[in-house]
This record gives C-alpha cells, structure tokens and sequence, in this order.
C-alpha cells in the first residue's frame, strides 16, 4: 500500500437501506416504502470514503465485494481486499424512518476476518493514524498492535459500535487506554461507561444533538446542522471520516466536532452512507 495518512481497518457490508417508512413494522406488518437503495457500506468503507472526499490520503484493509472495491477506487482509496473469491460477502437489511432504525446482517466472509485484517496489518504499514472500525474478539493482540503503532508515531482512533458481548471482555480497558481517540454513539457511551472512562479522548456521537469531545483537559460539545433527514444509515461512519480529517490537520476539538458533524448530517439527506457525502469545497 503506498504512503497514506489514514488508513482505515474493519468491517464492510452490502447494504440494503429501505428508508422512508412512516414507522417500524409490528410483528407480521408489511410496509411500504418511499426510499430504497442498495450500496456499499459498512464502518471501513463509509468512514474511508468520507475522509477521501475530504482531501485526505486514506487507505482501506477490509473484505469487499467486488463493487466496493470499485466505488473506494473511484474515492482515490488505496484498498487491501482480504476477501477470498466465493466467500460470501456480509450483508446488512436496514429499516429506517427519519428517527430510528432496525437492522438484520448476514455476516458472511465477516465471521473469519478479524484474523486476516491482523495478518495485514503486520506488515509494513506507514499511516499517520490508524481507525479501527469492528468489534474486536481477540483484545490481546490489538493492545499488542496498538501499542506497536503508538511506539512508531502513528495515532490511533476506534469505532466498537454496538456490541454488548466485548463489554466485560478481559483487556478491554486497557485498549481503550491505549488509543488517542474512542468514537461512540449515546447508547454506546452508557454500555461502554466503565471502559470509556479510561479513554485518553471521548468522541460521543449525539444525532440531531451534535458531538461532545471529553477528556481529562476538554469538554466540548457542538450543535449539529439542521438537515431534511432521509436515512440515517452510516452517519455515524462519516461523521468519525469527517472528524479525522480535521484532527490529521491539527485542528481544535470544536473545528474537528464542527466537521464531524457537518460530514455526518450531509450523509443523512439521501438513502445510504455514501451518496450525499461532501466534498472539501462543500
């Protein structure tokens, strides 16, 4: 992979987004629609595309199908695909209304990745900052990771998303720890609340709210813009690819949580992840 900035490490999914219902189905409802897409998506694909339309050098180790390869080269995205031929790819079914979601995922090739994006990553990698976006099973050998790329000037953030079953997994602490930024939605912040309190910096992900970055030395929170809300698929994903690319600028807590949002509120004005994502002159 040649020289990036961010290099972006995790899982990505087909996606199928049917957003617009009025409300979520009751047991045994059929409803009808106004929106469906489907795209790629998924935590390393949106996050990675979202920082590349931004301007900034981004990288990708993931499992793609083959049309995810296709759109991250179209974004000027370097890929590594740890996808074998004929795996089947993860598949996520999204319900969206303009305020909550519901999902059902097929896992497929997903289920045997965590092993191959550590295999990658242990050869030579040169990023600035490393974004972490699964939910990771073996603790001890991303602490050992972490702490290797900490050890050589490179940065790290991470995206656990909502996995109850890593809450009281040994070592989960002490990754936390070991990592420049956590990223985390409200609900998210609560399940992880003892971890996330080792954090070195706290990202907190509030909707229509906006972002609050928390560490021992800053509490900052910024109002989100208001948008005409469509899906909110991946915006979480594109509000951590805005982020970061203020934070690889250098930029304050409240410029970084001010792009964050941006990015992320843009993201949620047409179905899926990926099709309203601004670019740098936006």
């Amino acid at each position: 992979m040649p020289r990036v900035d961010l290099l972006v490490v995790g899982e990505a999914f087909e996606d199928l987004i049917f957003a617009g219902l009025p409300r979520l189905p009751k047991r045994g409802e059929e409803l009808r629609c106004a929106h469906y897409v489907s795209t790629v998506g998924g935590g390393a694909v949106i996050t990675a595309a979202a920082a590349a339309r931004l301007g900034v050098a981004t990288g990708v180790i993931s499992a793609l199908s083959a049309e995810g390869v296709r759109y991250l080269r179209t974004q000027r995205v370097h890929v590594t695909n740890v996808k074998r031929a004929r795996e089947p790819h993860a598949v996520t079914a999204a319900l969206s209304t303009a305020a909550e979601r519901s999902f059902v995922t097929f896992d497929g090739v997903n289920v045997n990745l965590e092993p191959r994006l550590l295999r990658a990553m242990g050869r030579r990698q040169h990023p600035r900052h490393v974004h972490f976006a699964l939910a990771p099973v073996r603790i001890d050998r991303w602490i050992r990771l972490v702490d290797r790329l900490r050890a050589g000037g490179v940065t790290t953030s991470w995206d656990f998303g909502w996995n109850p079953s890593i809450r009281g997994r040994t070592g989960l602490d002490r990754l936390i720890a070991g990592l420049d930024v956590v990223f985390m939605n409200a609900a998210e912040a609560s399940l992880y609340a003892r971890a996330r309190r080792r954090a070195r910096n706290a990202v907190i992900k509030l909707g229509a709210r906006g972002s609050r970055w928390l560490s021992r030395t800053v509490d900052v929170t910024v109002r989100a813009p208001h948008v005409r809300v469509v899906d909110t698929t991946g915006a979480g994903d594109a509000f951590n690819g805005g982020f970061l690319a203020g934070f690889l600028e250098g930029r304050p807590p409240r410029e970084c949580l001010r792009r964050g949002n941006f990015v992320g509120a843009a993201s949620t004005t047409k179905a899926g992840g990926l099709a309203a994502l601004p670019a740098a002159r936006q």
